[in-house]
């Protein structure tokens, strides 16, 4: 089933898509009550929300599926680390410290947006990117939890984009905290959320989804993988997220960008050169991801702000003067 919410006449409605397009859940109802209500009566609400009238999709506005509490995303692709390490950091390939865990790190929930909504260039930014990602969405509480038990904490699944400025974020990880700036001006999420039974028919034998994953720049294709690249399946980064602390239903945990031009900056690292160009007013990011759909996003001019002010000097004295 894929649960989406919308805006109409300035309110949001939780729905269930099919192919006739967007049909009600109860006025109130939200997408993350019904993950926090558990899949299968989430599933029983949907199932009787289908056996009403639809709203074409066309006429409404799609918002992110979900209002997520929390949204971590992780690096688990090693040709994308491989590539971008090159462009962003500072070069020598993938450490391996990458190999011991997967890494990730908190991004903006309140800067997620529609899977047709325009993005902005974030404040002071010229080199704009995007990256082509998976989420899954957690279904219940829980702690420490194995990779075992973290399966069946999984409610499903959705396309994620990190929009990356990728000029702020390598001004901020040489100070060796971050990305952080560089990363929360927009996240997409969209165009729904798709349960996780109906992925279910892709899993291979270790565990992976091999779901095709593709990006197109104004209807050039830049990129393609296939998801089940990642170094560890979605149940291990649950469990890992949840090592010593908790998961909560509802959130948000991003796959990482996949390789072979899942995002600009892997290009550049390859080719020692901005080749493609960075991201322009104008510039339309179309990703499709199999068996869940596509997200289509403008880039339009962002707010025209003023420098950040830089440090003082450094003061010296140790006690107040007197």
């Amino acid at each position: 089933m894929r649960f989406a919410t919308y805006e109409t006449a300035g309110a949001a409605r939780a729905a269930v898509a099919s192919d006739a397009g967007l049909h009600p859940l109860p006025d109130g109802t939200t997408v993350l009550d019904l993950i926090r209500a558990g899949l299968p009566a989430a599933l029983d609400a949907g199932a009787a929300a289908l056996t009403g009238p639809a709203v074409p999709v066309e006429s409404v506005r799609l918002l992110p599926p979900l209002e997520a509490p929390t949204v971590r995303d992780f690096v688990a692709f090693e040709e994308h680390v491989e590539g971008v390490v090159a462009s962003v950091g500072d070069g020598g390939g993938v450490v391996p410290e990458w190999y011991e865990a997967p890494t990730f790190y908190f991004t903006n929930p309140y800067a997620l947006v529609g899977a047709h909504d325009d993005v902005p260039v974030p404040p002071g930014s010229r080199l704009l990117d995007f990256e082509l990602e998976v989420a899954v969405v957690v279904g219940r509480d829980g702690a420490s939890l194995s990779p075992a038990q973290a399966r069946e904490h999984v409610f499903g699944y959705t396309i994620l984009n990190d929009w990356s400025a990728r000029d702020l974020q390598r001004r901020e990880m040489k100070v060796n905290l971050g990305p952080a700036k560089g990363k929360d001006s927009a996240t997409t999420l969209g165009p729904w959320l798709v349960t996780a039974d109906e992925l279910e028919p892709f899993r291979d034998a270790d565990g992976f989804l091999p779901l095709d994953m593709r990006v197109s720049v104004n209807g050039v294709e830049v990129g393609q993988d296939l998801l089940s690249n990642m170094g560890w399946p979605f149940e291990e980064l649950i469990a890992y997220a949840s090592r010593g602390t908790q998961v909560r239903a509802g959130d948000v945990l991003g796959s990482g960008t996949c390789g072979n031009g899942g995002c600009l900056a892997e290009l550049w690292g390859r080719r020692g050169a901005t080749d493609p160009p960075p991201l322009r007013p104008g510039d339309v990011v179309e990703m499709t991801v199999e068996g869940i759909g596509t997200i289509r996003n403008r880039v339009v001019p962002g707010l025209d702000l003023p420098p950040v002010r830089p440090a003082r000097p450094r003061p010296r004295p140790r006690l107040r003067k007197r």
